[in-house]
């Protein structure tokens, strides 16, 4: 339903009515409309962000085989992965400054480029015609370039949810858009092993990755026209970036609820890269196969994406962010304990599965839900900055937290079952460090769970805001649900 309310001028006089600059600014908007195209910038911002989590974790689930075929080290082809978090830190902040000053259009056209351009270098990198010893640092310099991309898509879905989607549908398409991510890594856990089983198949597994990031170029450059639509669909659209960049950290810093989901919620994300990135190593020594690792790493995501998408619709409803989250990261920590005990332990395969698929379905579903609520308890902050920030944590944990957890393993004097066999070294024990990734999770998620508590400031906002506008322009005023274009 449309809503044109007569006061509009007038609304701008009663300032003595409203409490705060965020409420002044949304008593102006009286029109609300959300248009159909808002499904296609979500389908094209998925798209990328699956490509570009596939390319993140090519290597991961094939890790001896690249190895073999680049002429690295195991350590060499974990920086493949851990080169996303060492790039995606610095251009975190200029991300989240071009987010909320150039707009959604500009930031998604130069991510689909960048992750184009890494993937086609990536096969470059490979084709034979090059000296062998030239293969890995093309790949890496290819990586390095889909690394550039990735701050500037994963950012996005806060965004795009508050500038395209209604209050009632925004959880659910941050759920849908932050949930290609894990989507991607899926993919990868599938197609790498399927691909490469042998090491001269790296070649051809990177071709197969370049051409779906060329194709979804294309549909970003041609087909987003503009970063948001002709009319905002919710009162906190128009003022998604109210506050100014610098002003913005600022405040963030001085908020002790966001500050303890900044670290919190980074730490999770840390483990959770964690696990992506080492599966198949961990699983490899206790005589578990890649194809089995790719499995487990599947059933991660998928049980991950289906309880995601129960937790958005929920919230969605309810408005529950809190303790969604709090019941979600307890049961995940208790997840990553069994997962640090039974990888241990051979022949366990059905225990090792199904402590995968937990910790992907009560793991991966709070990270969208985390988003919003680092946007509700920072209102009146931008978006792609109160969002990016709590990324940019999880990286620089995730970077400290693989190198810690490579740290720690030790070489096997004997390792008769292992399947490991990149370059012939001895296989690597994970006990200590899966143990610790256990304890990281439980301890940040304590810390979560005791000491977080605050308000919905971007609901409170937009219910006070419609509230004055129908006391200014009267009873019939105070239906202000969006338009439907049809």
């Amino acid at each position: 339903m449309e809503y044109e309310g007569d006061g509009h001028n007038e609304a701008k006089g009663e300032d003595s009515v409203v409490e705060t600059e965020p409420i002044r600014e949304l008593d102006k908007l009286v029109v609300f409309k959300v248009y159909k195209r808002r499904w296609f910038v979500l389908f094209v911002l998925c798209l990328l962000n699956c490509s570009n989590s596939m390319l993140w974790l090519t290597f991961a689930p094939v890790a001896d085989q690249s190895a073999q075929y680049l002429k690295a080290t195991l350590d060499q082809i974990n920086w493949l992965s851990v080169v996303y978090m060492v790039v995606a830190i610095p251009l975190s902040f200029g991300t989240t400054w071009m987010l909320d000053t150039l707009g959604l259009r500009i930031t998604l056209i130069l991510g689909s480029w960048l992750n184009m351009l890494g993937a086609v270098l990536r096969f470059v990198g490979t084709v034979p015609v090059l000296d062998s010893q030239a293969f890995y640092p093309v790949v890496m310099a290819g990586q390095t370039v889909c690394a550039l991309a990735q701050p500037l898509v994963i950012f996005t879905p806060t965004k795009l949810a508050a500038l395209w989607f209604p209050e009632h549908q925004r959880a659910t398409a941050n759920t849908i858009a932050s949930m290609s991510n894990p989507l991607g890594i899926l993919f990868a856990n599938i197609l790498s092993p399927m691909i490469a089983g042998k090491d001269d198949r790296i070649p051809f597994l990177l071709l197969v990755y370049a051409i779906p990031a060329s194709l979804i170029c294309f549909l970003a450059t041609v087909g987003i026209r503009s970063s948001g639509p002709p009319m905002p669909p919710s009162a906190s659209a128009e003022s998604s970036s109210s506050e100014p960049f610098l002003q913005g950290i600022k405040l963030l810093l001085k908020n002790k609820p966001y500050l303890i989901l900044l670290l919190s919620f980074g730490s999770g994300i840390a483990v959770f890269t964690c696990f992506s990135t080492l599966l198949e190593q961990i699983l490899c020594v206790r005589g578990y196969n890649n194809d089995f690792a790719g499995l487990c790493g599947a059933l991660f995501i998928v049980f991950g994406i289906i309880g995601a998408g129960f937790l958005g619709l929920y919230v969605d409803k309810t408005k529950k962010f809190i303790e969604a989250i709090k019941i979600n990261m307890s049961l995940s920590a208790l997840a990553c304990i069994a997962f640090s005990v039974v990888s241990q332990i051979r022949q366990q395969k059905v225990a090792v599965a199904a402590a995968c698929s937990l910790f992907g379905f009560f793991g991966f579903s709070i990270y969208p839900v985390a988003m919003e609520l680092s946007v509700e308890c920072s209102y009146p902050v931008g978006e792609a900055t109160s969002a990016g920030l709590i990324f940019i944590s999880g990286q620089v944990q995730s970077v400290l937290c693989i190198v810690l957890l490579q740290a720690l393993t030790t070489q096997m004097a004997d390792s008769p079952f292992s399947t490991c066999s990149a370059g012939g070294d001895s296989a690597l024990s994970w006990r200590v460090s899966v143990l610790v990734m256990a304890a990281l999770c439980s301890v940040f998620s304590c810390v979560f769970v005791i000491f977080f508590n605050t308000r919905y400031r971007r609901l409170e906002a937009e219910a006070q805001a419609a509230r004055d506008t129908k006391q200014i322009n009267g009873p019939t005023a105070g239906d202000c649900s969006p338009h439907v274009e049809t």
